[in-house]
């Protein structure tokens, strides 16, 4: 009887690298939850379709040993002006054995080598990333709470803007000119998909009817999460918070730059907690484009 040599399963870090299609999606939830974080399919799912996922199997056969999105930013996929990369994760029962590093690595120097590169850096994942050349060039406050609206919240829409009210088809060519302004890049597929990603979209125009703000307002587990948040001043910003706020009864959550030092105060006033910090980080550009003074919010911070 010959008997068969045993099979020796390969190193981690060989384990290849693939690209993730929309059919990884419940595989990238579970991976999430696996973490601890919440499952996020409603997420996972936009991510997936604006963006690029990459991912590598776990050898046993159950589902991803690790996943990570690209989100490219400007006119060229090949050639972006900026790229985001979130949900960097790992399996528990592969964690801290180099998985991380290695994809990481890869997405760096060789998928996106020579673009400037932006991602939200929790405490535990920084190390890793200034290793890899990344500068923590900014910081975000995530709030989570229920809206409590203040005295001056029934009159505060009108005092700010001239007129916020729900985005139509019309106000799409309008709302990516003042994004790309903002953002410093062009985000057409990622904003157009926002009118069925998000629950609410709304515009704010000043008494001219120019448009100088919008916000959106996006399912995400139990709570609703306001992002993008794009206005003129911290009144704007208000009064786009409030009116998406007087929607839903679901607890709010946003990331918020910490320079918005009134909102900030504003939104914790209102009953929002702030629960976690997560540093800024870029490499290959001393920070992010755009005007941060009119970006108050990120869509995710997993995009950017």
């Amino acid at each position: 009887m010959i008997q068969s040599e045993p099979v020796t399963p390969p190193q981690l870090t060989d384990l290849p690298i693939r690209a993730l299609t929309v059919d990884d999606l419940l595989h990238c939830a579970d991976l999430s939850q696996d973490r601890g974080w919440p499952r996020e399919d409603h997420k996972w799912g936009l991510l997936l379709a604006a963006g690029d996922g990459y991912g590598i199997d776990a050898h046993d056969g159950q589902g991803l040993a690790a996943v990570c999105v690209v989100t490219r930013y400007g006119h060229s996929h090949a050639e972006p002006d900026l790229a985001s990369i979130g949900m960097v994760l790992v399996a528990e029962r592969y964690a801290r054995q180099g998985l991380g590093r290695r994809l990481m690595t890869y997405i760096c120097d060789e998928v996106l080598k020579g673009i400037p590169l932006t991602l939200h850096a929790t405490p535990y994942g920084r190390p890793l990333y200034e290793e890899l050349g990344f500068d923590a060039t900014g910081r975000a406050e995530m709030l989570v709470g229920t809206f409590r609206p203040g005295p001056d919240s029934p009159d505060a829409p009108e005092a700010a803007v001239g007129v916020i009210r729900p985005a139509t088809a019309r106000d799409l060519p309008r709302i990516l000119r003042l994004d790309a302004e903002v953002f410093g890049a062009d985000r057409t597929h990622m904003i157009t998909r926002l009118p069925a990603f998000a629950d609410q979209l709304l515009v704010a125009e000043d008494a001219t009817g120019d448009l100088i703000g919008y916000a959106a307002l996006w399912p995400n587990m139990q709570t609703h999460v306001i992002g993008p948040l794009i206005a003129g001043d911290t009144a704007g910003a208000q009064a786009l918070v409030t009116a998406l706020a007087a929607t839903t009864e679901r607890p709010l959550r946003t990331d918020v730059d910490v320079r918005h030092e009134e909102l900030l105060g504003w939104l914790k006033d209102r009953g929002l907690d702030s629960v976690a910090f997560n540093a800024v980080m870029t490499r290959g550009i001393p920070g992010l484009p755009g005007d941060w003074t009119r970006r108050w919010a990120p869509l995710t911070v997993a995009a950017g």
